[in-house]
Formats: C-alpha cells, sequence, structure tokens
C-alpha cells in the first residue's frame, strides 16, 4: 500500500510477498480509517482465481429461525465452497416484484428466503455437494420450498433478486438506512423490535436482509416522506440495541459523518482515546476528511 500523510510524506509499503513480519503492520491503520490519517493511492492485491463453476439454490422457509436452520446446513454440506449465504423477509420480495417487475422462481410467497451460492472450480463435485445440500435441507423441514438454478441464466435471475433489494426499497418512500453487525440468531429480532419501536408511525415499513455469513444485517425503515418522529424514534435505538449485543453499529459502509458520534456504541472510551491519539500523531493540524469516524460532538 502507498499513502500520502498530511505533511505529504509518502508511505510506500506495497509489497508481491505474501508474509511480511517485520514490525508494525502499518497498513492496517488506513483500511477502514476514511481518509482521515492519509490518502491510499496505491494498493498490491492478492485476486483469486475466477470460479469455473457457480450454482445458486433459493428457499423458502416460513421463519428466521428455519433461514438460520438451512444456513448452518449449508456450512456443514458445502464447506470450501460456499460464496454467499443471503437471507431476506417477504417485504423484500415483495418490494423486488412490485418495483422492478423480477420475480421469484418460487411457486408461492414465503415469510423469508434464504439463498446459497457455490463457487467452485469443478462443475460435478459443487453440484453433487449443492443436491446433497438441498436434500437436507429437505430432510430436516427447514424450508416451505426450494429451487436449484438450473443454468446460468436462472442463476443470475437469482441472484438480482437479492442484489435489487435496495432500489426496489428505496422506491418505496425515505429510507433510513442500517448497516449493522449482530450474532447470527439475533440479527432479525432487531429488524422485529424495530417495527415495535416505530409502530405509532403511520405507514411505516421496516425490512431486513443481509449476509448471514458475514452477520450482517441491512436494516431498511421506511416512511412515505422524512419524518423527525420516525427518526427519533429509531435512533438511538437501535445503536443501543446493536450494544446490548456486543454487535458494530457499522458491519461495511463506515461511519462518515452521520454515525461518527455514535462510535461509543461500538468502541469503550479507551479504545475511541486511542484512535484520537493515532489521528493527532498523523495529522495534527485536523485536515483530513474533519468531522469525519471520530465523534465531534459530545
Amino acid at each position: 500500500m502507498r499513502v500520502v500523510l498530511p505533511d505529504g510524506q509518502i508511505l510506500d509499503s506495497r509489497s508481491n510477498m505474501r508474509k511480511d513480519n517485520t514490525g508494525y503492520d502499518l497498513k492496517q491503520l488506513f483500511i477502514g480509517s476514511e481518509g482521515t490519517l492519509g490518502i491510499i493511492t496505491d494498493v498490491s492485491l492478492q485476486l483469486p482465481q475466477t470460479p469455473q463453476s457457480v450454482n445458486i439454490a433459493l428457499f423458502g422457509c416460513n421463519s428466521y429461525e428455519d433461514v438460520v436452520k438451512c444456513y448452518r446446513i449449508s456450512r456443514q454440506c458445502l464447506g470450501e465452497i460456499v460464496s454467499a449465504c443471503e437471507f431476506m423477509d417477504s417485504l423484500c420480495m415483495t418490494s423486488v416484484r412490485d418495483k422492478l417487475s423480477l420475480n421469484s422462481p418460487l411457486e408461492h410467497s414465503h415469510n423469508f428466503y434464504y439463498l446459497v451460492e457455490t463457487s467452485g472450480m469443478n462443475q460435478d463435485h459443487d453440484m453433487e455437494k449443492l443436491e446433497r445440500c438441498v436434500e437436507r435441507v429437505f430432510e430436516e423441514e427447514c424450508a416451505e420450498d426450494g429451487v436449484l438454478a438450473a443454468n446460468k441464466d436462472q442463476a443470475r435471475h437469482v441472484m438480482s433478486l437479492r442484489e435489487n433489494i435496495a432500489p426496489a426499497i428505496k422506491a418505496l418512500g425515505f429510507n433510513y438506512k442500517y448497516d449493522v453487525s449482530l450474532p447470527i440468531k439475533d440479527m432479525y429480532s432487531l429488524v422485529e423490535k424495530t417495527r415495535d419501536k416505530t409502530s405509532s408511525v403511520s405507514d411505516v415499513l421496516s425490512v431486513g436482509y443481509g449476509h448471514l455469513g458475514d452477520n450482517n444485517l441491512h436494516l431498511n425503515v421506511v416512511t412515505p416522506q422524512f419524518s423527525t418522529k420516525a427518526l427519533s424514534l429509531i435512533e438511538p435505538f437501535v445503536y443501543e440495541e446493536v450494544a446490548k449485543l456486543n454487535g458494530s453499529i457499522s458491519a461495511e459502509h463506515g461511519l462518515g459523518l452521520k454515525k461518527a458520534n455514535y462510535l461509543r456504541y461500538s468502541k469503550d472510551p479507551g479504545i475511541i482515546s486511542m484512535m484520537r491519539t493515532l489521528k493527532h500523531v498523523f495529522d495534527p493540524k485536523g485536515i483530513m476528511n474533519p468531522y469525519k469516524l471520530l465523534p465531534w460532538k459530545e
């Protein structure tokens, strides 16, 4: 990685070596720092081989508990070829259908949907494992229905249902978006708690989907237009609930300006103090992306 520091100094730690245990791993300071310590200009990456075999299965489930069971079975049966484990609730699928005219390949509607993707180098080997996974799911009665994509076009269509949730929900109204990490068993409970918390607001929707394999929930609350009442009910409620479960208030999207002042819900005072110290060491004049990441209002 090559980084330009606030004083113009250039740090260059680029290397093609996979292992380098010579001192502090400084690049980790800049990864996720959102430009507050320096500007990354170059990186060296090791890219994986393009998979020759990609397969997808979609299941309709009655409960979130059944979704979690499907996920456990997937990890047990598929091992190293698992590349995605996604879930979505019924509102997600309805929104994709109504707003983007994308239809589920399953015959009936379900309360939840679970999608598993495999990526490998041997189609016969991978398909055999995925077919066994599908059998296990139905043997253990975790799903009400399911489909195994028969070809690349059908696989792309099934994945498009998941990938188009965000624009479909955006079309419903004003979105309050939360990207959090939680224990897998508790992920959807936050959606349900938020739904209860905002029940006094008219025409409000709480929608949940995410990456089970990464403990990452995307919680979207939707109102016809921006509502200060809705916002006051959602924040800091969502962050407080995440903190109770030792989760993270930002799983992958970062903190930026809007979430910086809520950092205390994910990091204890000692860690925040150390982060401020590092910020001062690298950027004593505070010129790099001010007001981002670190709390600027007590």
